[in-house]
């Protein structure tokens, strides 16, 4: 069956796609539509033609699958133009999604109707590319440079309704069912008219447009940009449609085009990509399993984390019962979660309406008993194994058969705490990061014994919950923390050898982390874990909580810290681990940053290599997943794993061998080094 089709339903053609899933811009789509458009041009009888899709969508961009391979006539912007060059008029019926190479496509139509559920966006920026089609060029045009500037260069979509309002649409058509039937007559009704728009020669929305509005334009955006090569490449692209001719701005496009599209930001970016898409993917478990349902989840702790928690599946619209020892502290928790919702929606995110359902969902007890009829229970207590037995050994006696026990433990042993229930094949990891409601991963931890159908669930709820699913096996610390511990060992042993805090900070600032070792420790706390009366100043941690330099939140740790929270070095902190490195006989001396990355990075990806040897992760691009989606590893550079086949393992293992008197303690995985040995690569 053809990917396009065409019929003539009075004197309008109608060209339908359906190429499934997305209706996605292939080479036998691209052909379809260029053969349309020559047969509406060449029939008489034909007097407008609308382009519609079957399905769930819009054309929602073009096939990722094709980058990198030669190209295939005829390409995109060829079939854009003969579209925009029919002699009869087009109009694109929208519906679903019109995403990238799919709203290049409407922008080539003269005219633009959709329903007021559709979303419109030119989002290639988010692949580290842009909009290659003539997107960067048209679509100033059509809705003017400040419309235009935030939809090409952050790759948000639009609603229908703000699509209308800025003039990227003609019309909206309220019944979805009847988007044909009103996108012919809308055709018929234009058909008539002796000119129609067409946005390559459009100027009448960018003649006004003030020479200042690009530079003010990157500095109103220049944090979420830093780093990222794809954003200004589209703002030059903008640029030139304000200050070339279409036929030269298009040139420009295509020159930016293509040295994204080479580069690796891009190549990294793509691997983000598909490396999401495959860690939904769990190798052993069977297409047709069982998925358990879950209409209501239990919450034991109503703490900073509980509470996070629950906000995921409340805003899902699934009831939560939060279960705490006390009133007080079940009364602050759900007071919390109130005030988020209300701040959230201050802010036009949500509505009241929406406030107030979440919360009605919402139960508070004292009581684990009111447990027993959830399909799933989370615990969110202290990290002290005897702890977490103790609240699996109560549920276990009160939950129903075929409820799922999770824990939300982020380093202690999975299968241990199962072991303290009857039903170990229930029990699974479900290892949520702070904030829970705002951060998007989710470390779903298999226990040995754990049930095919209960992973098969976890992943699935995921999903529901927004969340970016990574399953990992049973150790110490799972996938991130693990890696974790391996840098900021490294990062203590590198203070203890001359560097300063704000030094190795910096060198991770640089390499695009939101934040460094010592910004965390001071953000979470240097106490979290710390007991005043056991201590005795045996670490420089313990110094420093002594002196009560507790972190942020009391205006010094690792750093001092003004009213506003800005951070300046400390020569107290300096003076206190010059002390303890005296004593420790450690040598002082100045340190490259250079060295200093290679010896936070590089045993990270040992670690993911160690992690891989032993199955804990099922692929390298799931250890990318969690790394960049929950501790800031900077996109741009497609994870930890990815970005060490970018240096090269050679280079990695070289690294890790040259710094090895200063990590005596680290064996170099064996498939780490074999890969080298290869001249082969983790991810492909």
């Amino acid at each position: 069956m053809s990917v396009i089709s065409t019929r003539i339903q009075g004197d309008v053609l109608v060209v339908t796609a359906d190429n499934p899933p997305v209706n996605a811009l292939g080479a036998a789509v691209r052909q379809g539509l260029m053969d349309a458009m020559r047969q509406a041009a060449s029939d008489d009888a034909v007097k407008a033609v609308v382009i519609r899709c079957d399905g769930r969508t819009f054309f929602a961009g073009a096939d990722i699958t094709e980058f990198g391979k030669p190209p295939v006539s005829p390409s995109l912007p060829e079939v854009i133009d003969a579209i925009e060059n029919c002699p009869k008029p087009v109009v694109a019926a929208i519906h679903g999604t019109a995403l990238g190479g799919g709203l290049e496509v409407a922008l080539g139509c003269h005219y633009r109707v959709a329903v007021p559920s559709a979303k419109l966006g030119l989002p290639e920026v988010k692949l580290g590319i842009l909009p290659g089609a003539g997107g960067t060029q048209r679509l100033p045009r059509v809705v003017g440079v400040e419309a235009a500037l935030p939809m090409i260069v952050t790759g948000d979509p639009v609603p229908a309704k703000k699509a209308k309002a800025m003039g990227l649409l003609d019309a909206l058509v309220e019944d979805e069912a009847g988007l044909e039937d009103a996108a012919i007559a809308f055709a018929q009704d234009v058909a008539g008219r002796s000119e129609h728009p067409v946005s390559s020669r459009r100027s009448d929305r960018i003649a006004d447009t003030p020479p200042s509005a690009f530079d003010d334009f990157r500095k109103a955006n220049a944090r979420r940009l830093k780093g990222f090569e794809a954003p200004e490449a589209c703002i030059q692209a903008v640029e030139a449609a304000v200050s070339q001719p279409y036929e030269e701005g298009i040139k420009t496009e295509r020159v930016l085009f293509q040295k994204l599209v080479t580069g690796t930001q891009s190549k990294a970016l793509r691997h983000v990509f598909f490396a999401e898409r495959a860690a939904q993917k769990i190798d052993d478990l069977p297409k047709d399993i069982e998925i358990l349902p879950i209409r209501k989840v239990g919450i034991i702790g109503a703490g900073t984390m509980g509470g996070g928690i629950a906000m995921n599946f409340l805003s899902a619209g699934i009831p939560v019962t939060m279960v705490e020892m006390k009133q007080d502290a079940l009364d602050r928790g759900m007071g919390i979660i109130r005030r988020n919702y209300d701040n959230t929606a201050k802010k036009g995110r949500i509505t009241q309406q929406q406030v107030d359902t979440a919360m009605s969902n919402l139960t508070g007890s004292l009581d684990y008993a009111d447990l027993a009829d959830c399909d799933l229970v989370i615990e969110a207590v202290f990290e002290l194994m005897d702890i977490k037995k103790q609240v699996f050994g109560k549920l276990d006696s009160i939950m129903k058969p075929g409820a799922i026990l999770a824990t939300n433990t982020s380093y202690l042993n999975v299968n241990e705490i199962a072991a303290s229930t009857g039903r170990p094949e229930w029990v699974i990891g479900l290892h949520f990061f702070s904030p829970a409601n705002v951060m998007r991963l989710l470390e779903i931890v298999r226990g040995d014994r754990t049930a095919p159908q209960v992973l098969a669930t976890a992943m699935k709820l995921a999903r529901t919950i927004g969340k970016v699913a990574v399953v990992s096996g049973v150790c110490h610390g799972f996938i991130g923390n693990r890696m974790l511990a391996a840098r900021q060992k490294q990062a203590n042993a590198l203070l203890m050898e001359g560097a300063k805090p704000h030094q190795i900070d910096q060198v991770l600032l640089d390499f695009g982390f939101p934040m460094g070792p010592f910004q965390m420790a001071d953000l979470a706390g240097l106490d979290l874990g710390w007991k005043e009366e056991e201590s005795k100043g045996e670490t420089i941690r313990d110094v420093l909580c002594e002196r009560g330099r507790r972190g942020q939140k009391t205006g010094k740790g690792f750093y001092d810290y003004d009213e506003k929270r800005n951070r300046t070095p400390s020569d107290e902190v300096n003076a206190i681990v010059a002390g303890f490195a005296a004593k420790s006989g450690k040598a002082q001396r100045d340190i490259g940053d250079d060295e200093i990355r290679e010896r936070l990075l590089f045993p990270m990806v040992n670690e993911g290599a160690l992690i891989l040897e032993e199955g804990i992760a099922q692929r390298a691009s799931d250890i990318d997943m969690v790394w960049l989606n929950g501790y800031g590893w900077p996109a741009y550079t497609g994870g930890p794993m990815f970005w060490a086949d970018i240096v090269g393992l050679s280079t990695v293992v070289a690294g890790l061998e040259r710094h090895g008197d200063a990590m005596p303690d680290l064996t170099i995985s064996s498939l780490l080094k074999d890969k080298a040995a290869k001249g082969e690569r983790f991810n492909g």
